[in-house]
């Protein structure tokens, strides 16, 4: 579901320890579309698309950057709602669908690699229903909200398709998992404590904790490159009306997404601190290879609520800098493991429409 406001914004307009990877995607020359390239885009040495139409956003790297599981919204490809494709790395995809590993029932979302590569986990709605289920009109007011669809649960499948288990049973809304680098843990965010908050587990789903507590939304978290924090984004209604807004919303299975920031913790929620203060929607955090950076989508340059651009920032909050130079929008940024190449979405080159491609980038420091 950390695609739900890229999806309802667009409707409304452990490192890497196998040499043979590094080979692999250093000799693949002829596959850089560097026109695409915007000025001012400096940390971009090189620059490919993957996906040619529909909706497509949250590609994450297998464990040994070969691969990304992502997830496309695509009436070419027969997806009506988010369905889960997996990939190779130099793969162009446009009318002929991507490997599908979702069952093509309910809504998918949030998927991830586990350890071995063989298996993945995600999100899926698809107990509840065999459609997609509705998407909400728009909140109090005309704002932008997201549904948070209770009938999400967490599954691993393999890559075949076939669902080998269920991590979450509980009432409510499971979703919106990252697997830690190490390999060890999982972090996703629930509704079942009567707020959206951060939960971390170990692989197989044992030893269950809760990270946050603080009245608000909780999700969109990743950990670390050593696996010892998460950055996530966060609502935090502080005013009677603000807290009642929330909650009104969160009764309806709503979250209104316009005013996040981003905030670190250790994987336990001891030390949790804000890191941005920028205003408006500062979401999809992930962290730079350094662990001493983080790069998110925010639209806070703007007045009008777009475009949505990418930035890095220091864990301190200092050094804020522009990456991307879109005139409609960037997001979803991943970081392959080797912190080599950089996956996101983006606008550019859709000839006007309102497609949202895959794209990979070489990144430079």
């Amino acid at each position: 579901m950390r695609t739900a406001f890229w999806s309802l914004l667009l409707l409304g307009i452990v490192a890497c320890s196998q040499p043979a990877t590094e080979v692999a995607q250093e000799e693949s020359t002829d596959i850089w579309m560097d026109s695409l390239i915007l000025p001012g885009e400096t940390h971009f040495a090189h620059i490919r698309q993957m996906t040619f139409g529909g909706d497509n956003a949250e590609a994450y790297w297998s464990f040994d950057d070969q691969k990304l599981i992502f997830q496309a919204k695509n009436d070419a490809w027969g997806a009506p709602c988010d369905r889960i494709y997996v990939t190779g790395w130099e793969d162009t995809w446009t009318d002929t669908p991507a490997p599908m590993i979702s069952n093509g029932k309910g809504r998918t979302t949030c998927a991830y690699f586990l350890p071995g590569d063989t298996t993945v986990l995600y999100a899926s709605t698809h107990l509840a229903m065999d459609t997609c289920p509705p998407v909400p009109e728009r909140g109090p007011g005309g704002k932008y909200v997201w549904p948070i669809y209770p009938s999400y649960d967490i599954f691993v499948s393999d890559l075949d398709g076939n669902i080998l288990s269920q991590l979450t049973d509980a009432p409510g809304y499971d979703a919106e998992a990252t697997v830690s680098p190490k390999g060890d843990k999982i972090v996703f965010t629930s509704d079942r404590s009567g707020d959206l908050e951060l939960y971390v587990m170990n692989i197989d789903g044992s030893d269950l904790i809760q990270v946050t507590n603080t009245l608000g939304y909780d999700g969109g978290a990743f950990f670390s490159p050593d696996g010892t924090q998460l950055v996530w984004r966060a609502s935090r209604p502080t005013t009677d009306e603000e807290v009642k807004a929330y909650k009104d919303l969160l009764r309806e299975g709503l979250v209104e997404p316009t005013n996040m920031e981003l905030f670190v913790a250790n994987i336990d929620g001891s030390d949790a601190r804000q890191v941005t203060q920028l205003g408006k929607a500062n979401w999809c955090p992930y962290f730079h290879p350094s662990g001493k950076k983080i790069l998110f989508a925010s639209n806070h340059a703007t007045e009008r609520g777009f475009p949505f651009n990418l930035y890095l920032i220091n864990v301190d909050g200092t050094g804020l800098e522009q990456v991307t130079a879109e005139d409609a929008f960037s997001a979803f940024p991943v970081f392959s493991n080797n912190g080599k190449y950089l996956a996101f979405s983006s606008n550019r080159n859709n000839g006007g429409t309102r497609d949202t491609n895959l794209f990979i980038a070489e990144w430079k420091d």
